[in-house]
């Protein structure tokens, strides 16, 4: 089984983003699961969202406490969440960031940076990143393809927002560092 901890604040798309990877992976053939975790619920509160992957139904319904790998969507959140509590050696970070990954204070061994919010906001016009984060997840962990994560978009999205949504998916899979 495959864990992930999607790390943003209330508005960023964190559990948009669980949710689109889960229906992703099930368009191949996995099974998935998808679910929130809340503190305080209001916009820019700091909130995680957690997925499973697996061949195999998922019969485990509990947080994700030691993740193969963690999203982090809000690079503020760095230093204020101790994002490396409990995690296994070989977790790596798909961070959004303006820094290289020598300047996170993250220590982690694998560690993919990419700044999806210049990316949200010239491919959808807002600095909601939780799609193009989904192409540096593909990129790096290659557990999904774009062609399922765009499907996964065409399901949720009207449209002209599933367009612009794709467009940063497809950049930010290209963009990773």
């Amino acid at each position: 089984m495959y864990e992930v901890r999607f790390h943003g604040r209330g508005g960023q798309g964190a559990v948009t983003a669980a949710e689109l990877l889960a229906t992703a992976v099930a368009y191949e053939g996995k099974f998935s699961q998808a679910f929130p975790f809340f503190g305080v619920e209001r916009r820019g509160a700091p909130v995680a969202s957690f997925l499973r992957i697996d061949s195999s139904a998922i019969r485990l319904h509990q947080q994700i406490y030691y993740p193969d790998c963690i999203v982090i969507l809000d690079p503020s959140l760095i230093g204020g969440i101790d994002f490396v509590k409990a995690i296994k050696p070989e977790t790596i970070a798909i961070v959004n960031a303006t820094k290289s990954k020598d300047d996170l204070a993250i220590p982690l061994k694998s560690i993919f940076v990419v700044n999806a919010t210049d990316i949200a906001l010239k491919q959808i016009g807002a600095p909601i990143v939780n799609t193009a984060m989904l192409g540096a997840f593909a990129k790096a962990t290659k557990l999904v393809s774009l062609e399922s994560l765009n499907r996964a978009i065409d399901e949720r999205f009207p449209p002209a927002l599933a367009g612009k949504n794709k467009a940063a998916v497809e950049e930010c899979y290209k963009s990773l560092l």
